[in-house]
């Protein structure tokens, strides 16, 4: 047998214990006990702590679902289910009383667009940051 490796038992199982990266290379860091999916996330979320404390902005919120609406009702998924956004953070900027919603992208998915373009339709404007 040329070219073929033999393993024990243990050692595929082993290989298969081994955490799987994520889909698109980004690491994962955890910073106040929460875990980020991404050290561009994490980065995000401590500048938002901290214009929080300063009095900046209000009512900070972590992976804030949003229902996608059409002109006829909502959005369906393949299998009927209500199609929606979720986004990294939502909060209440104090200077304009407006509610921000933003994103954490460093790249963005073809569905991510779909999704961020029907949201911008019904009055919700994600900014990528």
């Amino acid at each position: 047998m040329v070219g073929t490796e033999r393993m024990t038992a243990a050692e595929l199982r082993g290989r298969h214990d081994q955490p799987k990266g994520q889909k698109y290379g980004a690491q994962r860091e955890t910073v106040d006990g929460i875990t980020f999916d991404s050290r561009k996330e994490a980065r995000r979320y401590q500048q938002l702590r901290l214009l929080l404390r300063a009095g900046d902005i209000a009512d900070l919120r972590r992976q804030v679902a949003i229902e996608l609406e059409g002109r006829d009702g909502p959005v369906l998924t393949r299998t009927g289910r209500r199609m929606k956004i979720t986004v990294d953070f939502a909060y209440t900027d104090l200077r304009t009383g407006l509610t921000v919603y933003e994103d954490a992208k460093g790249l963005p998915t073809r569905d991510y667009e779909v999704r961020r373009a029907v949201a911008a339709a019904q009055g919700v404007e994600v900014i990528e940051v």
